[in-house]
């Protein structure tokens, strides 16, 4: 089978006319297509929309959306808002970082991603989570300690 993806970014650069103000388009529509973003692909987007690559990797480094890792099979974003932060949430990422790993990354196994976020705008949730894409609120410590042994994470 052949690999069409270098393909398919080539054609969103074009349709953008390899304009430097369609980066942010052209980020979302390579994650999409490589799952993350690799150094190799930010610099191959830097010179072919005639970009600095401090420019490209800035980009994608500021906004949260984009992965420079490969991201795990289940990943978790623990909300570090004012009312998850004092209802508890630095004991789920505590509990989190311990079980799999540090904020920002993805565990050993590839099993897990870890990461934070400043508000998701559930506060009447407090402590939230995002776990796989859903919101999931009123979370302690010894329910994801338990929903993680389910999963097989020691």
């Amino acid at each position: 089978m052949q690999d069409n993806r270098a393909k398919f970014l080539e054609r969103a650069m074009s349709r953008h006319h390899y304009s430097g103000d369609a980066l942010i388009e052209v980020l979302h529509t390579a994650q999409e297509l490589y799952g993350y973003l690799t150094p190799e692909l930010l610099k191959t987007i830097a010179r072919k929309l005639r970009l600095p690559p401090s420019r490209v990797l800035g980009v994608a480094t500021f906004y949260h959306f984009f992965s420079l890792a490969p991201k795990g099979e289940h990943s978790y974003t623990v909300c570090l808002g004012t009312a998850c932060y004092v209802k508890g949430a630095l004991g789920l990422l505590e509990t989190l970082e311990r079980r799999c790993a540090k904020a920002g990354s993805t565990s050993a196994d590839g099993k897990v991603s870890v990461n934070t976020a400043r508000c998701i705008g559930a506060c009447g949730l407090a402590p939230a989570i995002i776990r796989d894409g859903e919101i999931v609120g009123r979370v302690t410590p010894e329910m994801l300690e338990a929903e993680l042994s389910t999963l097989g994470i020691r």
